[in-house]
């Protein structure tokens, strides 16, 4: 066995000066190096017989050959956050560009564009919009009522028209069709002034011509009269230059009174439950718009899906709503209306829910959907 080096023979060899510790692996079962600070000349070490796994202890300084542990591999993090706006970011906004930008009054986000080329835009105004939807119970007059009411509170004038015999836009805005000698059958069947049986609201800004249950039989008698399909046009084109927005809310059906509705339309919204047969209607009313837009009305198109009676809380919700963003992109809202006490008790006080209860969550979300449709950010 061969004995350690004594400190002094350590001063006379330079090249184990600079090592003061030798790697444990290097020496043998029988050879242990301390430390320098354990070595004096007044001591003398014992050999040891028998190597435990003992840390070697570099003294300050000196680095030890040993490799450092790899660092475990961790999932990137995202930062949610808004990155900072950098210093200069105002002198870049002042350059000018040729792109259109958040603040442009004419042209489309790219997110409102889509796939089939659709691109969502705000038409100028007057728009007459036909709310239709050949599957019944589907929120239709709702959002004809509550999306009047909401565009007129952001100061526009707001004509509905209510097509459907049962009257139900008629009664929800606190109008008694019995006490009514001129309604819109008057208009349709004896040439009356549609302007004679628009009706004021309680809703500033906003007028509605009154249905009856006289509508119930019009099917039959619209069948022999000339330009039985643009009856409601005409009509609409005498007065359409007093107000900003005409609703229609058409019956469920794609009878007579809906092909006036859609003949007198420049576009058409279609409100969409958010239940397991929704796409049947949308698919069936999108032919039969082709149809019209073929024969009678060159310019009408699908502009506004809206999805109802959406609750979030529902696998079913969420599979109807990304199915139908998929099928018609753009066309769909971005805001949905969400299912509602208070959207099915305000008919019963003859209010629009933006009157019956403003702080509702359908109050909120029928003003959002006025904003988006008619462009005001």
């Amino acid at each position: 066995m061969t004995d350690l080096q004594s400190p002094a023979d350590l001063e006379q060899t330079p090249s184990l000066q600079a090592e003061v510790a030798v790697p444990i692996e290097h020496l043998s079962g029988e050879e242990l190096l301390l430390p320098e600070d354990t070595v004096t000349s007044e001591e003398t070490v014992t050999p040891v017989e028998t190597v435990t796994p003992v840390m070697t202890v570099a003294p300050e300084g000196t680095d030890l050959p040993t490799e450092a542990p790899p660092e475990p591999e961790t999932e990137e993090e995202f930062d949610t956050e808004y990155p900072e706006e950098p210093a200069d970011r105002e002198a870049e906004d002042s350059k000018p560009t040729d792109e259109p930008t958040d603040s442009d009054p004419v042209g489309p986000s790219a997110a409102d564009s889509s796939e089939d080329g659709f691109v969502r835009k705000t038409p100028a105004l007057p728009r007459v919009i036909a709310l239709a939807n050949q599957k019944g119970g589907v929120g239709k007059t709702t959002t004809t009522v509550n999306l009047g009411a909401a565009l007129a509170d952001l100061g526009y004038r707001v004509l509905l028209i209510d097509l459907d015999p049962q009257g139900n836009a008629t009664t929800g805005l606190g109008i008694n069709h019995h006490d009514l000698d001129v309604t819109i059958y008057n208009v349709l069947l004896q040439d009356v002034s549609l302007d004679e049986c628009v009706e004021p609201t309680e809703v500033k800004g906003l007028f509605i011509a009154p249905a009856s249950l006289d509508l119930a039989g019009s099917e039959i008698e619209l069948v022999t009269a000339f330009s039985r399909e643009s009856k409601l046009k005409r009509a609409l084109d005498e007065v359409i230059d007093d107000y900003d927005y005409v609703l229609i809310d058409c019956p469920p059906s794609l009878g007579l009174l809906t092909v006036n509705a859609l003949v007198a339309a420049t576009e058409v919204m279609v409100p969409i439950q958010c239940e397991y047969y929704a796409l049947e209607g949308l698919g069936q009313l999108t032919r039969n718009v082709d149809l019209i837009r073929r024969n009678l009305n060159a310019s009408l198109e699908i502009l506004n899906i809206v999805l109802v009676m959406y609750d979030g809380r529902t696998k079913l919700g969420e599979q109807v709503s990304d199915e139908v963003r998929a099928h018609y992109g753009s066309r769909v809202c971005r805001i949905v209306i969400p299912r509602n006490v208070r959207l099915s008790e305000a008919p019963g006080f003859g209010q629009p829910i933006t009157t019956f209860d403003p702080s509702s969550r359908g109050a909120v979300a029928y003003k959002e959907l006025a904003r988006e449709v008619s462009g005001v950010s």
